[in-house]
């Protein structure tokens, strides 16, 4: 007989992947120069994953990164998005996804330079389809920035936040649409080495709390902080191993005593997530 914690274990197992790719591959080709940026690749992600996909410059993280987003099409094979067929959706469709389904953060924030915080994370709101009353893209703009410890920022313009700071609205931002999935490619790549801490720790708690996320880093320290990296080179994947992720809220706990540490000792920031 199935007990009630018997049947959900079968639920959880036998669930349909989030994201699913099988014999991807993607070329560019011109009449003097072809690159096979993907070259055969096997991906299934599941929902409340959090992935880092690692490798050097030309690896290929980009281009899947591209592909997972609906922003790029394979050369071949097949690209399963919740069990639906991305080649069969239409532009409208592939739209549609990009804009509620899949929230993106990059290196670079892509912050509107004159306008608010608010104005910034409303900015998704108003290419949605359902398009929501003024008051509630008000009211959902200023949620996705308390989730993001900015609420007292949301009347600032980029330019009077920090670094970190923008790119947490760049994070309200993608959650303003409530996505179940968050792509960040490099979100760590201009920022220091506590405020990627932060940033991590706050990708840690949306983790928790079931958002799918996938990260592209070149930073061993930075994706050791996900559950699972898989690392890429030559367009393949190389490896893919689950891992026990490194607490962010620790390393940020440990961050004073590393500051007194590399004032006399100049330790790298790998001492604060070693604990050395």
């Amino acid at each position: 007989m199935n007990t009630p914690a018997d049947q959900e274990k079968k639920t959880v197992k036998t669930e349909a992947p989030l994201l699913q790719i099988h014999g991807l591959k993607r070329s560019y080709r011109t009449e003097t120069v072809s690159v096979d940026a993907l070259r055969g690749i096997d991906i299934e992600i599941r929902r409340g994953e959090f992935v880092a996909i690692m490798g050097s410059s030309g690896s290929g993280k980009s281009t899947l990164m591209n592909i997972l987003g609906c922003l790029d099409r394979p050369t071949e094979g097949e690209f399963l998005l919740d069990g639906q067929l991305v080649s069969s959706m239409s532009r409208d469709q592939l739209a549609k996804v990009r804009n509620q389904t899949i929230g993106f953060v990059f290196q670079n924030f892509h912050l509107l330079p004159r306008t608010t915080a608010l104005e910034n994370v409303e900015l998704p709101l108003l290419y949605s389809p359902d398009k929501p009353s003024w008051k509630e893209l008000h009211n959902r703009a200023k949620e996705a920035l308390d989730i993001v410890g900015l609420a007292d920022r949301a009347s600032h313009t980029p330019s009077e936040l920090s670094g970190g700071q923008q790119q947490r609205v760049a994070i309200a931002r993608a959650l303003v649409t409530r996505p179940s999935i968050l792509l960040a490619d490099e979100p760590t790549g201009n920022l220091d080495s506590r405020t990627s801490l932060e940033i991590v720790d706050l990708f840690q708690q949306l983790n928790r709390d079931g958002l799918t996320i996938l990260m592209v880093t070149h930073e061993t320290d930075i994706a050791r902080f996900a559950r699972r990296m898989i690392m890429m080179r030559d367009g393949l994947i190389r490896s893919d191993r689950h891992i026990p992720p490194r607490d962010a809220a620790e390393a940020l706990a440990n961050w004073q005593d590393h500051d007194e540490d590399e004032d006399e000792n100049h330790d790298d920031f790998e001492s604060p997530v070693e604990g050395r």
